[in-house]
């Protein structure tokens, strides 16, 4: 049954995922983050050794998202420089290295809200007496204050957007670095950590205040990743990479299909039921029926099958 699966992904799910991987890169703003997977048998490493599921997607801006998964064995910076090949713009990451090492056209935009939990685990960890007036709860509210001002510029156009941002966000943002910097805490606590990953990262956690389009987190690209995490906790491992690239693009339909408003068990049966008939390999006519954005309508979510 697996090897059913996996030859039904290669011949009918691949010709629709690399399309929609070619419309991805042609975007002006994308979402990044990664997971790791066990493959049991990855050539060259051991069943207990970490490979990774990348996810990319699309930002608030698309009028057709799109949602990819990417399995690689490892996490080397190289990854996402393969796979965003020919992408100029806006990347949403979290503060991972490997990500500032793309080239010069991708520039990476830094997520708050990992700079918030930074300072939410610290004030956590604090006996309750103490969290009332603490750094780290100060921390805490800079960046509940910048959250709150994008809840209300969420129904702006990105231009509008763009300057109540320069005109409110930037002024709390600026004074929230330089809170940071005089802060002198020890690196080695937890507010000194905290910090520490504000004021690296400040030329990406800033960047957001470039473009109305771009969002304030990474927050989209946890949301899509989490699907795969979730079932991971179930099917624990991949047998092969080659399962491991099928599965990453089952996922990639499924959760494309549910943020296009879709029903993904209509639409895997759409595939199924026309792929096989239609020469998409050779037939690009063919393959764009089987997009997205071109399905018939009573394959939306809610819709009988």
């Amino acid at each position: 049954m697996s090897n059913w699966l996996i030859k039904a992904t290669e011949d009918w799910l691949a010709p629709i995922y690399n399309t929609l991987h070619e419309m991805l890169v042609l975007c002006d703003v994308l979402h990044a983050d990664e997971t790791t997977l066990q493959v049991l048998h990855e050539p060259g490493k051991t069943a207990q050794s970490k490979s990774y599921m990348w996810l990319y997607r699309t930002s608030g801006d698309a009028n057709h998202p799109i949602v990819l998964y990417n399995y690689q064995p490892d996490r080397r910076a190289k990854r996402p420089a393969e796979f965003l090949k020919g992408f100029a713009g806006y990347l949403h990451t979290d503060g991972y290295d490997g990500h500032h090492a793309l080239p010069n056209e991708i520039t990476i935009v830094g997520c708050l809200a990992h700079a918030r939990r930074k300072f939410d685990e610290v004030l956590k960890a604090l006996p309750e007496k103490d969290r009332e007036g603490s750094n780290a709860l100060r921390g805490k509210r800079y960046c509940d204050k910048l959250f709150a001002l994008e809840q209300e510029f969420e129904c702006l156009t990105a231009n509008e957007r763009h300057l109540k941002r320069q005109e409110q966000s930037k002024p709390i943002l600026d004074e929230f670095f330089a809170w940071a910097e005089n802060l002198n805490a020890i690196p080695k606590t937890g507010i000194g950590k905290a910090a520490h990953y504000v004021l690296s990262q400040r030329k990406y956690l800033e960047r957001y205040l470039l473009d109305g389009r771009l969002e304030i987190s990474n927050n989209r690209a946890e949301r899509s990743i989490n699907p795969f995490v979730i079932d991971r906790k179930n099917f624990l491992f991949a047998n092969t990479p080659r399962g491991a690239r099928a599965s990453a693009i089952m996922f990639s339909l499924i959760e494309t299909a549910k943020e296009n408003g879709l029903n993904p068990y209509a639409y895997l049966t759409y595939i199924f039921k026309n792929a096989p008939n239609w020469d998409i390999r050779n037939n690009t006519d063919a393959l764009e029926k089987l997009l997205p954005a071109f399905v018939p309508q009573n394959l939306r979510a809610g819709d009988t099958v």
